[in-house]
């Protein structure tokens, strides 16, 4: 019987992260940076590791680690390394990648989320863990990808991530139907990319669509007839993410007959995550009920 492993406080470490028993292995790949970390730094001051990012709360990182921790200690697997021996010694930078599953309802659908940083880190911790927290708590199954940096390279990973996925279905007990695509900034534009152009375009090979794409905070201005149904958020005081460009795109794929929806965020500027304690909270529950809609 596998040992139970304890719970993350914010008093704990970013060296007791990446050491502990549940992330062996794979531990520095939670972190929003490949090679920029202070291992003494308590978790309570990890939005530091976060400049593009706001509204940082530090319970809800903590609760959304842990909540992997217990997917560990179900006997469950947490992390799954897409790419093989051979990929990654072609290229060492997919050393870097990874999925973490948050495990749905047996047979459920499956979202895909690629996080924010500019494409100079992975914000996972801020707004991947959590929002997959949130999805699963409705019963389907969240992934979160570690990509590489750069808007290609990272959108041929997600294509990888996509295909792995439905090449192991079964084992992960997903539906291959009704998948959405979740992105915030940077990532946003990489699931615009799989939304417009398909997998294939990225190296992948499946032909299944996403049903729904997510994008939140991201000044991605390019659509198309093939785009799936979207629902964008942005804060008001963006200073990255123009707003009225995020808007006008919604106005023109709605034009194109595709659903879409938006929201505005009075108040808040870029990489609010979850938004906890905000205008914004709330929001990733409302999205959900979008792509539930479009696989009705």
């Amino acid at each position: 019987m596998m040992k139970k492993t304890t719970h993350l406080t914010k008093s704990d470490t970013i060296g007791a992260l990446i050491d502990h028993p549940a992330f062996r292995g794979f531990g520095r790949l939670l972190l929003p940076w490949n090679d920029r970390m202070d291992l003494n730094m308590p978790l309570a001051r990890i939005a530091g590791l976060l400049p593009y990012h706001s509204h940082v709360d530090v319970d809800t990182v903590v609760l959304a680690l842990n909540r992997m921790i217990d997917v560990a200690n179900s006997g469950a697997t947490l992390f799954y390394d897409f790419y093989s021996e051979v990929d990654k010694a072609a290229d060492p930078e997919k050393r870097q990648n990874g999925l973490f599953h948050f495990p749905g309802k047996a047979c459920a659908p499956f979202a895909v989320i690629a996080s924010g940083g500019g494409f100079a880190y992975v914000g996972s911790v801020h707004e991947g863990f959590p929002y997959a927290m949130k999805i699963a708590d409705h019963g389907y199954h969240a992934f979160v990808l570690r990509y590489r940096l750069g808007n290609r390279k990272a959108t041929e990973d997600m294509a990888a991530a996509i295909d792995f996925i439905e090449a192991h279905a079964e084992e992960l007990d997903v539906g291959r139907q009704g998948y959405s695509l979740w992105g915030s900034s940077a990532g946003a534009r990489v699931v615009a990319n799989i939304s417009a152009n398909g997998v294939k375009a990225y190296g992948g090979k499946s032909d299944i669509r996403p049903r729904a794409v997510i994008m939140a905070y991201t000044g991605h201005a390019g659509y198309s007839e093939n785009d799936a149904p979207t629902f964008s958020i942005v804060g008001e005081q963006d200073y990255i993410a123009d707003p009225d460009i995020v808007r006008r795109r919604s106005q023109k794929m709605e034009g194109l007959g595709i659903p879409v929806s938006f929201r505005l965020i009075a108040g808040l500027g870029h990489g609010f995550g979850l938004g906890t304690g905000t205008k914004a909270e709330g929001w990733v529950d409302e999205t959900v009920r979008f792509w539930e809609r479009q696989v009705e």
